[in-house]
């Protein structure tokens, strides 16, 4: 008998691979995709509910509006500027640390796991699974494998029944991920990593020139 799994999916690469690769392990009873007042909410939404109809999983959205009264990142403040272009550099630590600053939101991941555990509990889920990875992990600490470890004893305590963290590519870089979405055909089009709501990605935030490097690593072209 398959394990049950709650799944966190924000529509972007690495959720969505987690998301598709869950499907052949696991008895997936929901998808949470969160509303936090983030400028790309509504084209993560439109991928995140296109990938659940797919694939007739239950989808809930949830919001958690109060993140925005903390204002603290470009993600939410529109009066701040996310980094693009010329002002990001993914192949250079100490500027990816000064980027990566501009988007962190206080404790995001923190919150979104504990709410997904609690949904897994009530539905007598095994795990929750989120969309994280070893490149981005260097610099959001929150998307470490160590973080999911410290996840795993707090859950141990909140939860009856012992709920774990499982994330399929939490060793992946990127290159990697999109490797195994191929395999898992996840339709890579359909996806929405970028930062904004525009029609198309923006191509130029840091979200998505690691796609683009990764999509090309891969010879996908779809940028």
């Amino acid at each position: 008998m398959k394990k049950k799994s709650v799944v966190l999916l924000s529509g972007g690469l690495d959720s969505t691979t987690n998301f598709y690769w869950a499907i052949q392990e696991t008895e997936i009873v929901l998808a949470i995709t969160f509303d936090y007042g983030q400028r790309a909410f509504v084209k993560e939404k439109e991928a995140a509910q296109y990938f659940c109809q797919k694939n007739n999983i239950r989808h809930q959205i949830i919001s958690v509006p109060w993140i925005k009264d903390w204002n603290k990142s470009s993600l939410i403040n529109r009066e701040l500027n996310i980094p693009q272009a010329s002002e990001v550099s993914i192949d250079d630590y100490s500027i990816s640390l000064q980027t990566a600053k501009s988007v962190w939101v206080p404790n995001r991941n923190g919150i979104f796991l504990n709410i997904a555990a609690g949904y897994a509990e009530s539905l007598a889920a095994d795990y929750i699974i989120p969309g994280f990875n070893a490149e981005e992990a260097a610099t959001f600490p929150d998307n470490s494998e160590d973080f999911l470890k410290a996840m795993d004893q707090s859950l141990s305590f909140s939860t009856a029944n012992k709920v774990k963290t499982y994330c399929y590519t939490i060793k992946f870089n990127k290159t990697q991920i999109v490797k195994k979405a191929l395999e898992l055909k996840v339709p890579l089009e359909k996806l929405w990593f970028c930062y904004f709501a525009n029609e198309k990605w923006c191509g130029q935030c840091e979200s998505c020139l690691r796609a683009r490097r990764a999509f090309r690593a891969n010879q996908v072209n779809n940028f």
